[in-house]
């Protein structure tokens, strides 16, 4: 198809509320190898169901057959908005949903009005290629150093979304350069020293990781580093210059922070009950660590920031039906009585 074609895509997205379209061609991925280095070396954790698909994460073509170009999406979710326990993708909907329902509304668009028998097939953090490489080669940004995507004009504090198609398309340039040039703020800044090096990142030392990927106890030397975060962390993007100068507010209506979500304190989050859970965090990203993982990570933070006050939410934390709550709900409470210990006379 013609760069026309091309164009007209990328209106058709712009109308839907995407912030940034790109278009690529498809094939073998970058990054392919240096991914299944860093899956080889344990950086994965537990995410064991990063290893599946490994053939169409090497080659992007292979995600269904005639698959050759790919419109490349970014959403803002806001980096303007205040720090707090609950990272700010995870305030709003379930970007998931919302950015796969416009992907399949874009494909019947494309349909309509360009090719009415075109096959595609959105893909949103779930499937098995590698988006962030799709991402730069259609143009929409660089790599960082703390290995999120960087736009010139938006940072970093964007979702992408992918929809694969098997009409070809005139791909947009891909993005060449790197603007982190020599700083370093994104690595220096992390609690927890998840960076071996600059684009190279241990999960299984990340707040976001520990936070809600993970299903076991968080090891004892990480849990004062998390501080009061609960659910994902934002330091490493908060830090980078590109944010602080680019960040934009939320415009888009079904990504805005819902008000239960945002103002959750650790304390709430705590005492939250299965049904409480799931009314608070329906819809939401939330959901991931399920109840027992956002009571446990708000023992931690209570631990690390809580006053004696909440001593009573962590003895009642105490009788919690989950084994993993009760023991870092312990933890918490020895960390506040030393803190709040009487000094020697």
């Amino acid at each position: 198809m013609t760069g026309v074609a091309s164009a007209r895509i990328k209106a058709e997205a712009y109308a839907l509320g995407f912030d940034l379209v790109g278009v690529t061609t498809l094939g073998p991925m970058e990054t392919a190898p240096a991914f299944r280095e860093w899956l080889a070396k344990g950086h994965a954790g537990t995410m064991g169901y990063l290893e599946r698909g490994a053939d169409k994460r090497d080659d992007s073509r292979r995600v269904f057959d005639g698959a050759v170009s790919a419109v490349v999406v970014a959403m803002n979710y806001g980096g303007t908005q205040p720090s707090g326990p609950i990272a700010r993708y995870a305030r709003g909907r379930d970007y998931h949903d919302v950015i796969v329902d416009r992907l399949n509304e874009l494909l019947s668009r494309i349909r309509d009005v360009i090719a009415p028998g075109v096959n595609g097939k959105p893909y949103v953090d779930t499937g098995p290629i590698l988006e962030r490489d799709l991402a730069r080669r259609a143009g929409l940004g660089w790599f960082g150093k703390n290995t999120n995507l960087i736009n010139p004009d938006l940072g970093s504090f964007f979702f992408i979304g992918s929809l694969l198609l098997d009409v070809d398309l005139a791909p947009d340039e891909p993005f060449a350069t790197d603007h982190c040039g020599t700083c370093t703020r994104c690595l220096q800044a992390c609690p927890t020293q998840a960076f071996d090096g600059p684009g190279v990142l241990d999960a299984t030392k990340c707040i976001s990781y520990l936070t809600i990927e993970l299903r076991d106890a968080i090891p004892l030397a990480l849990r004062e580093r998390i501080g009061g975060l609960v659910f994902g962390c934002d330091i490493c993007q908060e830090v980078c210059p590109w944010n602080v100068k680019f960040s934009r507010d939320v415009t888009d209506a079904e990504l805005q922070p819902t008000p239960a979500v945002a103002s959750s304190t650790p304390v709430e989050l705590l005492g939250l009950s299965e049904e409480g859970f799931r009314a608070r965090f329906r819809h939401s990203p939330v959901t991931r660590a399920k109840r027992k993982g956002l009571a446990r990570n708000a023992a931690v933070a209570l631990g690390n920031t809580g006053s004696a006050d909440t001593m009573s939410d962590l003895q009642r934390a105490l009788q919690d039906a989950e084994p993993l709550v009760r023991e870092h709900a312990l933890w918490a409470l020895e960390r506040i009585a030393v803190r709040h210990a009487p000094e020697d006379r």
